[in-house]
């Protein structure tokens, strides 16, 4: 059987901008599982989330219980999609403190798609329900301030990729 070098493939863009597509599609590749930060939360807990503060708090606990397993996961040869929103700086040095500890490469795809765009997705997706979550546009708008693209000196392996990719 062959094997592939792990790669954690982590995902940045506004809410909307594709990335759990994106995740889904990465986790197509061989030794690639996919983690995904809205079913986790969707499961274990729908019911605390009310509001964005919420969400933050739920999305740290769940972050701070999944990192020793997705260090174990990579050390043992696993490349993993995760499908967490690294939008910020302090979630993407966690992120690639975790790559360093396992001791695999990283790669931060950034999908910049126009804020436009996004929230146009945002409202597809809530017509169509498949999402385990639903932003209203006050939502979308509150997160989007939050989002901080990725900047050179953050040393983040970085694969952009714009509307059109």
């Amino acid at each position: 059987m062959k094997t592939y070098p792990a790669v954690l493939h982590l995902m940045c863009g506004k809410a909307g901008a594709g990335k759990s597509t994106l995740a889904q599609r990465l986790a197509q590749q061989p030794q690639t599982l996919l983690l995904s930060e809205d079913a986790w939360l969707a499961t274990l807990y729908e019911q605390e989330m009310a509001s964005l503060q919420d969400y933050a708090r739920c999305s740290d606990r769940l972050r701070r219980a999944l990192g020793g397993h997705l260090v174990q996961l990579l050390r043992g040869g696993w490349s993993v999609a995760l499908d967490f929103p690294m939008n910020t700086p302090d979630r993407r040095r966690w992120a690639k403190a975790l790559a360093e500890e396992a001791g695999v490469v990283h790669c931060l795809h950034f999908l910049d798609v126009s804020h436009a765009q996004c929230l146009n997705r945002i409202t597809l997706r809530n017509a169509r329900g498949e999402h385990p979550f639903t932003l209203s546009e006050a939502e979308f708008e509150h997160l989007a301030q939050y989002f901080v693209p990725p900047a050179e000196e953050e040393g983040m392996t970085v694969l952009r990729y714009g509307e059109r990719d």
